[in-house]
């Protein structure tokens, strides 16, 4: 057990499986009280269930650490609340909070049912204001906290994931903006792109196919040289450490607002948009002198997706 996070409380949602199970188990090692929440649904989040907060909880207390579970979904208001007050109630405070949750239904933007996007956009982005929300009072009080949202590469575009990219971009936004609303306050918002198999990102039967194609020869396996190794690495539990380093370390007490994406041995920072070209006059353009200026503007520009040509 470690100390680095002693006397401090952390909320992680999501955390009875993949990234979130990693940070909450890491986190208590190095001293933390943690609540554990996760809904325990499916992929595309139908169903519940309580066993995989209370094995993770169960986990913790075997290597002495300290943990209590909830089992809200952060899809709605009082969810989110409940899960800030879980932390309130037992452990009198909040610290930190990793927004974590999150669920697929993918379906090509023509097929996407109305359902579809509104779940996923529920849980996903709805369930980082739900939970920052309620912690920021908190946090605010405490003139301290640290806030980590779970975006996606997704959210810079992914064949039949509109719902999804959607909300995995917004958090970026939010993210910013949470940053410049609590940063005065002594608070921290940061968003982690993470790379990793869990079970949103690799099914079963994917897992299976993957590995018959190295045994086969038909794809590689890892690379041999320890760089290249690094970078393909996919085990969630990696993603934990950068996560701990945000939270505990004095170097990152001036990291506010910024976008990582993070994979095994390989951690990227993603640059803020901003304006590479411009055109300008006095008064406004009309189509005829758009239609001159404009082919320069949007020079070596690539169509993400080509119609395909006729067979």
């Amino acid at each position: 057990m470690g100390n680095r996070l002693k006397g401090k409380v952390a909320a992680i949602t999501g955390a009875g499986r993949g990234i979130g199970r990693g940070i909450a188990i890491l986190f208590a090692e190095e001293g933390a009280e943690v609540v554990v929440n996760d809904l325990g649904a499916a992929g595309d989040g139908s169903g519940d269930s309580k066993l995989p907060a209370d094995e993770v909880v169960s986990e913790v207390k075997a290597k002495g650490g300290t943990a209590v579970a909830n089992y809200d979904s952060v899809a709605t208001t009082e969810g989110g609340e409940n899960i800030v007050n879980t932390a309130i109630d037992n452990f009198g405070r909040l610290d930190i909070l990793v927004n974590n949750a999150g669920i697929l239904r993918d379906r090509m933007i023509f097929n996407m049912a109305t359902e579809e996007w509104d779940a996923v956009i529920k849980v996903n982005l709805y369930g980082n204001f739900n939970c920052t929300k309620p912690a920021c009072a908190v946090m605010r009080r405490q003139k301290s906290g640290r806030i980590i949202n779970f975006s996606s590469s997704a959210g810079l575009g992914n064949i039949g994931q509109a719902n999804y990219s959607a909300a995995k971009e917004g958090i970026i936004g939010f993210t910013r903006t949470v940053a410049r609303d609590m940063g005065r306050y002594g608070v921290t918002c940061n968003a982690i792109r993470p790379f990793a198999w869990t079970r949103l990102t690799i099914s079963p039967e994917l897992q299976a196919a993957m590995e018959k194609a190295v045994s086969s020869g038909i794809r590689d396996g890892m690379s041999n040289d320890p760089v290249l190794r690094a970078r393909q690495r996919r085990d969630p539990d990696d993603i934990a450490q950068f996560v701990l380093w945000l939270v505990a370390s004095e170097s990152a007490t001036h990291v506010n607002g910024c976008d990582f994406a993070v994979r095994g041995g390989y951690v990227s920072l993603y640059s803020q948009p901003t304006e590479i070209k411009y055109i300008e006059k006095q008064g406004t353009w009309t189509l005829d002198e758009l239609d001159v200026i404009l082919p320069s503007l949007c020079q070596n520009l690539v169509n993400p997706s080509p119609p395909k040509q006729p067979e």
